[in-house]
């Protein structure tokens, strides 16, 4: 299938909202550009930039951020991540992806709109190796059944107070590591076929783009704005998820 036209304005324009939020938060890529995407290539499609061009922007700001990542916490995640990942795959044919989605969906909007208009904050302040690697293998399972590994870190990490430069640093170790395994995966499934490759060629562009915007943008958060982000844009993915399963549910 060919890309031209309103096609490659969409890819782009979708690339770089991806970019601009990956490089403020360290996760978001696809959440921001999907919806570009799905309007101008397949899903297939869409699912692999949302992996290559996420994995891209976190190496694009890697050494801008390299010094944020607190080993002691992204080491045991990302080894979690490595393992439950595979768990997913494996999974993913015996679950009902609908139910899982729709599940993720509801408690994502629950969370973020207690957390954002409750006025709570129930922080755990557990440090521990373990539970680090736990959350990890969560992610791990959930990318490997759904394509959502960010939320399970990201929602373990406001529960426990983190600072915005930890938060910035393990999201972008996890979710580069999974993102990048994800997009391995889908090449030795031979899913990496002409139409993502022309598609990543406009992409890219898009996302180197907006990856050093939203970098610059970072550092003009204070910890207040960088948790309401977080918050905002794990809403923004419940929602999605649950409207998505429901249309799909009605439309079927």
């Amino acid at each position: 299938m060919g890309l031209e036209g309103l096609d490659v304005v969409l890819i782009v324009l979708g690339a770089f909202a991806g970019g601009i939020v990956n490089g403020m938060t360290g996760f978001g890529t696809g959440l921001a550009a999907m919806p570009f995407w799905l309007a101008a290539t397949s899903p297939p499609v869409a699912a692999q930039l949302a992996a290559a061009c996420g994995a891209w922007g976190q190496l694009q700001t890697l050494p801008s951020f390299w010094r944020l990542i607190r080993r002691d916490i992204a080491v045991p995640m990302v080894l979690g991540g490595l393992i439950g990942l595979p768990v997913g795959t494996f999974l993913l044919p015996y679950a009902r992806i609908e139910h899982f989605r729709l599940g993720i969906g509801a408690l994502l909007v629950i969370y973020c709109s207690f957390m954002l208009w409750g006025g709570a904050r129930p922080w755990l302040s557990i440090r521990s190796r373990l539970a680090d690697g736990l959350i990890g293998v969560l992610g791990g399972v959930l990318g490997g059944l759904g394509g959502i590994s960010g939320p399970p870190p990201a929602v373990w990490a406001s529960l426990n107070g983190w600072r915005k430069d930890d938060r910035r640093g393990v999201f972008m170790a996890f979710n580069g590591t999974i993102l990048t395994m994800m997009l391995v995966s889908s090449a030795v499934a031979g899913l990496a076929n002409w139409e993502f490759l022309r598609a990543l060629a406009l992409a890219l562009p898009g996302t180197i783009v907006g990856a050093y915007i939203g970098g610059k943008l970072y550092w003009r958060l204070n910890e207040q704005r960088f948790n309401q982000l977080v918050l905002l844009l794990l809403l923004a993915m419940g929602v999605m998820l649950v409207g998505t399963t429901l249309f799909t549910a009605l439309a079927g």
